[in-house]
């Protein structure tokens, strides 16, 4: 039988419900959180991650702008924003929209940002909190829409086989520790693994994050896996693939995340749920990360 399709897209807009509801029983409280997303530059694909951004934001009763910069622009110029907005008490959460033109130091510009403001996790501190398992920790958003994913699913990962294929800092790394967190049994693999083949087919969970088109097959797969495609490529005729080959692997997994319409939605329905757990805990207020599941 051919793997179920793991909808992110209907899990995205629950969390997003999930989200605005939380707003508005913030703002009975005089508490109106707010996100500011940094762009610089004019690259089209960036441009279209922020519009979406901002419009989820604002469709969940977040105020949001965004702050742009030419690519010219001075990174002493773009430092003193940042800390500016760090210091902001009306701002909650900040986000610089990657990748940074050449000449700007990424690091740098990351840290700047105020760890409790880092919706996106990126900040050396919230990588430590989250290497720490740390609940206080603003995780970054893909690996955590990742694991709401197979919650949604009820994948039990204690003891459980998770394979990672990819190792970056933005989606491999971290969310090899988030399923060793859940007490999973985690190997990290990537492109230029050897016999790599033979190491995803020992997953129960496999999660694909390599960057490389349609890497892997259906041979590649066990039987009854849960795979993750966390990839995105566009085909020659304007059709988007992933890092997994979709119709081999179909056949062999008994759930499989699509793209379009799995991980990507999640990420941006965790940017927001980051948003307002910031506004709660930088005012010292509890915040407990709602697990939405499907009906079996």
């Amino acid at each position: 039988m051919p793997a179920q399709r793991m909808d992110g897209r209907r899990l995205a807009a629950l969390y997003r419900e999930k989200v605005k509801e939380e707003v508005l029983e913030l703002k009975t409280q005089g508490i109106s959180p707010r996100l500011v997303v940094v762009l610089v530059g004019s690259d089209p694909a960036s441009l279209t991650y922020v519009q979406n951004k901002v419009k989820a934001a604002q469709e969940g009763a977040i105020r949001s702008e965004v702050l742009r910069f030419p690519e010219t622009v001075r990174e002493e110029e773009l430092l003193e924003t940042i800390a500016r907005l760090s210091a902001d008490d009306d701002v909650d959460g900040v986000l610089v929209q990657l990748p940074l033109p050449q000449g700007l130091d990424k690091e740098k510009v990351i840290e700047q940002i105020a760890p409790e403001k880092d919706v996106d996790g990126f900040t050396y501190q919230n990588v430590g909190r989250v290497m720490l398992g740390q609940s206080r920790a603003l995780y970054p958003c893909t690996p955590q829409g990742i694991i709401a994913l197979l919650d949604a699913y009820r994948i039990p990962l204690l003891g459980e086989e998770a394979v990672v294929v990819g190792r970056s800092d933005i989606v491999g790394r971290p969310v090899a520790q988030l399923l060793l967190s859940r007490h999973a049994t985690v190997t990290i693999a990537h492109s230029k693994t050897r016999h790599l083949g033979e190491i995803t087919r020992r997953a129960q969970v496999l999660i694909v994050a390599a960057g490389v088109r349609e890497l892997i097959t259906g041979d590649m797969v066990k039987e009854g896996a849960v795979v993750i495609d966390v990839g995105i490529h566009r085909r020659a005729d304007g059709t988007l693939t992933g890092d997994v080959e979709a119709d081999s692997v179909r056949e062999k997994a008994r759930l499989l995340s699509p793209v379009p319409g799995g991980v990507g939605p999640m990420t941006i329905a965790m940017l927001l749920l980051n948003t307002v757990k910031a506004a709660r805990l930088r005012r010292g207020l509890p915040f407990h990360a709602p697990t939405i599941m499907f009906a079996e």
